[in-house]
C-alpha cells in the first residue's frame, strides 16, 4: 500500500540517520515486532527495558511509512468528545480512556527526554475552536464535562481569543498539558536506544508468511525464518492487510508546510490549534520556525491515494492559514503531502489478542492520536508479555462490537 505522496518534511530534518541490515539468517526471539513506525518503536523500548529478546523488522526502512506523515500532535483529547464518548460507552469507561491518553501523553515527553535533542516530545497546550456559532453549544458542554472530571482546561470567550490571536471565534477551550514533536526523529531515537539495549532490528525485511505453533508462531521472511514465542504487529494502516477490521475504514489526508516565519507574536504560545467541524483543521509550528496546517480529509478513490491531489489541497490549507493569519500571507509553501489516514467507527484504537491468530497481539493506533494510542497499546502489550494483568485490554478488543466492558483478559498464548 501506498501511504503518503508529495515533498514530506519530517525526512529533511534529522540527518544522518541510523541504517539497519537486512535479513539474512535464521532468528529465534521472546517477541517479533513487525513494523518500525510509532507503535513498534514504543514496544521495542519497553520490551528492551524488560529484558526480552526481541525483533523488530520492516519491509522498508525505519519510520518510513505513515510515521514520515504524522504531524507531531500529542493530545489528551480525542476526535471523539469525552462528552460523546460518555454517550456511547457510559462515564467510567468513556472516562477512564481520557485519563489513559492524558497520562500517554506525560508518559511519551518524559520518555523523550532520554533520547537526543531533535527526539524530544515539546511541552505545549492546545487551542480547540469553535468552527461556528452553531458548535459553540457542544465545546460549552465538552467543557463542562472535562472541568467535572478534572482534565486541565480554560474556557476562552470571543474576547479572550481576539487577545491573543488574529482571528474572530467565538468560543474555544484551551487544554494545558499536550506537547508536539518530531515523530521520525522520535521513532529513531526510540529504535537507537531499543538497539543499544538489545533489541535486533531489521529494515527491507518484509513478513511474508506466518505458521502457527503450538508454542509460538514461525514468521517467513523472504529465504530466512524468525521463530517467536509472541508476534507484535505494528505495521500501523498496513496492518490492515494481515486482519482487516470491519469498524475501521481508510480516507486520505493533507498537510502543507509553510517555509519559516519571521515572528510568532500572533500565536500565543505557539499553541496546537484545531477546530470542531469535520473533517477538521489542525496546525502547529515547528522548531524551525515553520507552521504546519492539515486536515480537508476525504474519501480514498478505489481504496488508493491519489498520487497529485495534495497539489491542490495543499494550496487550500495556504489559502485558509492566510485567512486566520494576515500577517502570515507572505509565507508560501515548502512541503504539501497527502497521506492515508485510518480511523475507527467508535473512536477507540483496536489494541490485543484475537483468537484466529494465536500467540500473536495487534497494535491499531487508528484516529487522529495515533502517538497516544500507540503508547497506550504498547505498554498495555508489555505489561501482558511480561506477565502483567491488564483487565482493560478487553476494551479495546479487536472483537469488540460496539460498547467496551472492562472485563478480564484471557490470553490466547496457552
Amino acid at each position: 500500500m501506498k501511504l503518503h505522496s508529495g515533498n514530506l518534511a519530517w525526512s529533511h530534518t534529522n540527518h544522518p540517520i541510523s541504517a539497519y541490515p537486512s535479513l539474512r539468517q535464521h532468528l529465534s526471539c521472546d517477541c517479533l515486532i513487525i513494523g518500525g513506525g510509532i507503535g513498534g518503536a514504543l514496544c521495542a523500548h519497553l520490551l528492551a527495558d524488560s529484558h526480552m529478546d526481541t525483533v523488530l523488522i520492516d519491509k522498508r526502512t525505519i519510520a518510513s511509512g505513515s510515521t514520515l506523515a504524522n504531524t507531531g500532535l500529542i493530545q489528551f483529547s480525542n476526535d471523539k468528545t469525552l462528552t460523546s464518548m460518555i454517550n456511547t460507552f457510559g462515564e467510567k469507561p468513556a472516562v477512564r480512556f481520557y485519563k489513559m491518553c492524558q497520562g500517554a501523553v506525560g508518559k511519551l515527553i518524559r520518555i523523550s527526554q532520554n533520547l537526543q535533542q531533535e527526539a524530544r516530545i515539546t511541552p505545549r497546550n492546545s487551542l480547540y475552536l469553535a468552527s461556528s456559532e452553531a458548535d459553540l453549544s457542544m465545546l460549552r458542554e465538552e467543557f463542562t464535562t472535562l472541568c467535572r472530571h478534572h482534565f486541565p482546561v480554560e474556557w476562552w470567550d470571543r474576547n479572550m481569543i481576539a487577545e491573543r490571536f488574529p482571528f474572530q471565534k467565538s468560543g474555544a477551550i484551551y487544554s494545558y498539558c499536550d506537547g508536539e514533536g518530531n515523530p521520525f526523529a522520535f521513532v529513531h531515537g526510540l529504535i537507537q536506544a531499543a538497539a543499544a539495549n538489545g533489541v535486533s532490528i531489521f529494515e527491507q525485511t518484509e513478513a511474508s508468511g506466518f505458521k502457527f505453533l503450538k508454542d509460538g508462531v514461525l514468521c517467513r521472511a523472504g529465504d530466512y525464518t524468525i521463530r517467536a514465542k509472541h508476534v507484535i504487529f505494528s505495521a500501523g494502516y498496513e496492518t490492515q492487510q494481515f486482519h482487516k477490521e470491519k469498524g475501521a475504514h481508510l480516507t486520505s489526508s493533507f498537510v502543507m508546510v509553510t517555509e519559516p516565519a519571521d515572528h510568532f507574536d500572533d500565536w500565543f504560545e505557539r499553541c496546537l490549534i484545531w477546530e470542531t467541524a469535520r473533517p477538521y483543521l489542525y496546525m502547529r509550528t515547528t522548531p524551525d520556525q515553520r507552521i504546519m496546517i492539515g486536515g480537508l480529509d476525504e474519501p480514498l478513490e478505489n481504496d488508493r491515494l491519489d498520487e497529485a491531489r495534495h497539489l491542490h489541497q495543499g494550496q487550500v490549507l495556504l489559502e485558509k492559514l492566510h485567512q486566520l493569519f494576515p500577517e502570515k500571507k507572505h509565507l508560501q509553501a515548502a512541503y504539501a503531502y497527502g497521506a492515508v489516514f485510518g480511523e475507527s467507527r467508535d473512536g477507540l484504537p483496536y489494541i490485543g489478542p484475537h483468537p484466529d491468530y494465536p500467540h500473536c497481539y495487534f497494535l491499531k493506533g487508528l484516529g487522529g492520536n495515533g502517538a497516544v494510542y500507540s503508547m497506550i497499546a504498547a505498554e498495555m502489550i508489555t505489561d501482558v508479555l511480561t506477565g502483567k494483568q491488564r483487565r482493560d485490554m478487553d476494551w479495546f478488543s479487536l472483537t469488540r462490537t460496539s460498547k467496551p466492558t472492562p472485563a478480564v483478559h484471557r490470553s490466547n498464548m496457552e
